[in-house]
C-alpha cells in the first residue's frame, strides 16, 4: 500500500503545486507522469511477484476515497489556473492543463474504474461522478454491464478487433459504448419504473452542469479548457481498452455461447512503476477473471496470461500511430492465436 500512495498520492501533489504556483513545479509535474514513469519501467526490474490473492487490504479503500475527493481538488485547481487570476504563463498553463489530463488519464481513471467495482453505494457513486467530471459518465455503465460481460466478443464496443488502428477503434467505441450502456440499463430496470434514477439521467446531465457551470464562471475559456480535459481523458480510457485487449477473442463453444472470460482475453504488463500508479490496472487478466480482488492482490501467471512488449504507458502512446502498433503487436497476437485462441478472420 504505500508503493501505491506515493505513485499516486504524488502526481496529484506536483499538479496542484504546478496550477498554484507554476514555474518549475509544471515541469516536475508533466515530467512525472511521462519521462521518470517510463525511465522507472524500463530502468528498474520488472517486478512480476504476486502478493496474496487472498488477502484484504483494508487500507484499499481509503486510499481510493481519497484519491477521489484529489481528483476534484486538482480538477478545480486547474480550471482556476488555466482560466483564473492565476499569474501563470501561456506556457505553464498549457503544462497544467496537459499534465492534469494525463493525471485524470492514468490515476483518475483507475480510481474510478476501482469505485464503480466496489459494493458500497458511496464508493460506485464517486466513481460515477469521476467519469462524469470528464464528460464520460456512460463509462460506468457500460464498463460494468458490457464491456464485462462481453469482453472478447463483437458485443462489447470497447474490444478491440485484430488489424484495427486506434482513432476507427475510438469512433466506434465511445458511440457503440454509450448505446450499449445504455440499453443494459435499460433492460435492466424494465418495468421497474424509478426512471429518476436512471444513471444515464446523472451521467448526461451532469455532464451539462458542468459545461454550463465552467462557462457561467470562467466564459469561453473556461469552456476551452474543460473539453480539452475532458477530451484528453477521454483519449486515454479508449487507449487503456484498445492496448489491452486488441486482437483478443473469446471461442464460441458447440452451444453457441462465448466460452467463460479467462486469463487469455487480456494483455498484461508487470512493470512496477507504472502498475503502481495506475492501481495494477495492467494486471488484467486477473481482474476481469476475479473483479472483485482488490486492486493491490491482481496476480499476473506468465504461463497462461498474454504480456505487451512493452509497458501499458508506452505500449498506449505506440497505438496512436497505427501502422507501428501493428508492426509490434500482430505478431504477438498471431503467436497467442497459435496457442488456441480465435482466428482473427472471426472479427
Amino acid at each position: 500500500m504505500p508503493l501505491f500512495a506515493t505513485a499516486t498520492l504524488l502526481p496529484f501533489a506536483l499538479l496542484i503545486a504546478a496550477a498554484l504556483w507554476g514555474g518549475a513545479w509544471s515541469g516536475l509535474a508533466f515530467g512525472y507522469v511521462t519521462l521518470l514513469v517510463y525511465l522507472m519501467d524500463r530502468l528498474s526490474p520488472v517486478a512480476a511477484s504476486n502478493a496474496d490473492p487472498e488477502a484484504e487490504f483494508p487500507g484499499s479503500d481509503g486510499l481510493l476515497r481519497v484519491l477521489g475527493g484529489l481528483h476534484f481538488l486538482a480538477f478545480a485547481t486547474s480550471l482556476w489556473a488555466m482560466t483564473g487570476a492565476s499569474g501563470l504563463s501561456l506556457p505553464e498553463k498549457l503544462l497544467v492543463a496537459i499534465t492534469c489530463a494525463l493525471i485524470f488519464g492514468q490515476i483518475s481513471h483507475p480510481v474510478a474504474h476501482e469505485l464503480i467495482h466496489r459494493p458500497a453505494r458511496d464508493m460506485r457513486l464517486l466513481g460515477r461522478l469521476i467519469y462524469t467530471s470528464v464528460l464520460f459518465g456512460h463509462h460506468a455503465s457500460a464498463h460494468l454491464r458490457v464491456h464485462h460481460v462481453h469482453v472478447g466478443s463483437n458485443a462489447d464496443p470497447n474490444s478491440a478487433r485484430w488489424g484495427e488502428g486506434f482513432y476507427r477503434f475510438a469512433r466506434r467505441a465511445w458511440r457503440g459504448s454509450f448505446r450499449a450502456g445504455l440499453a443494459a440499463e435499460n433492460r435492466l430496470r424494465a418495468g421497474r419504473g424509478g426512471a429518476l434514477r436512471h444513471p444515464y439521467l446523472l451521467y448526461c446531465g451532469g455532464a451539462v452542469a458542468i459545461l454550463v457551470g465552467a462557462a457561467w464562471l470562467g466564459g469561453l475559456p473556461a469552456l476551452v479548457a474543460l473539453l480539452f480535459i475532458g477530451f484528453y481523458t477521454q483519449v486515454q480510457i479508449l487507449l487503456s481498452d484498445y492496448v489491452q485487449h486488441y486482437g483478443l477473442r473469446r471461442a464460441t463453444q458447440a452451444d453457441g455461447r462465448l466460452e467463460p472470460v479467462g486469463p487469455q482475453h487480456s494483455w498484461n504488463a508487470p512493470h512496477w512503476a507504472s502498475a503502481a500508479m495506475t492501481l495494477n490496472a495492467p494486471r488484467h487478466s486477473d481482474h476481469h477473471v476475479t473483479p472483485a480482488r482488490p486492486y493491490p492482490a491482481l496476480q499476473l501467471r506468465p504461463e497462461d496470461m498474454p504480456y505487451l512488449p512493452y509497458s501499458l504507458p508506452a505500449m498506449a502512446a505506440l497505438a496512436l500511430f497505427p501502422p507501428l502498433w501493428r508492426r509490434v503487436m500482430d505478431p504477438h497476437c498471431a503467436r497467442w492465436a497459435a496457442r488456441g485462441a480465435s482466428p482473427a478472420a472471426e472479427w
